[in-house]
């Protein structure tokens, strides 16, 4: 056994721990961090198996990205645990069921390989993660659905500020063009007000008669 075959069997037994702990851990935050762990060594069985663009975008996109704003949400929001957790024995039959179809379709593929006597790579495969021979790819053959996946996803991320920043009665909002008319004698306006000292008041009502009184 050689030094790829440990860490290949290391970072998938760290892998299916973390996988585990992701769906039996109570705290939220503790799941999305032992998820980032899980990405992590999907990373690392990435790169034993050659594919450095698949490692690097999943540790960018998913942990740098997608989890960062994962615990932020979960951190800011008052996830109330107990009511997530009603119906949860009532749905395991169908998640169980689901779990173990989904196994099986995984095991049916992973075996059929295994069982093959011709194991030999093919020479094109051995530049499937190459990141340079990857982007000539994309910039070659692949532009105009490189450009339409980005046209959909700017489309995407427009419609969801558009979402967020819709009228609400609970959100304070003010018309910069309103704003920048003002005028400076619109933006401060004296008022002559009594004061509510009954005090100050006959002060000033003593102060107006003398007034009177010396015109």
């Amino acid at each position: 056994m050689d030094f790829v075959t440990v860490l290949f069997y290391v970072f998938s037994a760290i892998l299916i721990i973390a996988g585990t702990q992701v769906i039996t851990a109570r705290n939220p935050v503790h799941a999305a961090l032992f998820l980032v762990l899980a990405f992590f060594n999907a990373a690392g069985i990435w790169m034993l198996l050659k594919a450095e663009f698949l490692a690097i975008v999943l540790v960018l996109v998913y942990v740098g990205a997608v989890m960062v704003l994962f615990l932020f949400v979960v951190m800011m929001l008052d996830i109330n645990m107990d009511k997530l957790r009603e119906g949860f024995w009532g749905r395991l039959p169908l998640a169980a069921i689901v779990g173990v179809v989904i196994a099986l379709e995984m095991s049916a593929v992973l075996f059929r390989g295994f069982l093959r006597t011709d194991n030999s790579v093919p020479a094109a495969a051995s530049k499937i993660g190459d990141t340079k021979a990857l982007g000539i790819e994309i910039f070659t053959n692949y532009v105009f659905a490189f450009e339409v996946a980005a046209a959909i996803l700017l489309l995407a991320i427009v419609a969801a500020v558009a979402l967020t920043l819709r009228k609400r009665k609970d959100s304070k909002y003010f018309d910069p063009a309103a704003a920048v008319k003002v005028k400076r004698a619109d933006r401060v306006r004296i008022v002559s007000m009594k004061a509510e000292s009954e005090r100050a008041n006959a002060k000033a009502d003593t102060q107006t008669n003398a007034e009177n009184t010396g015109v």
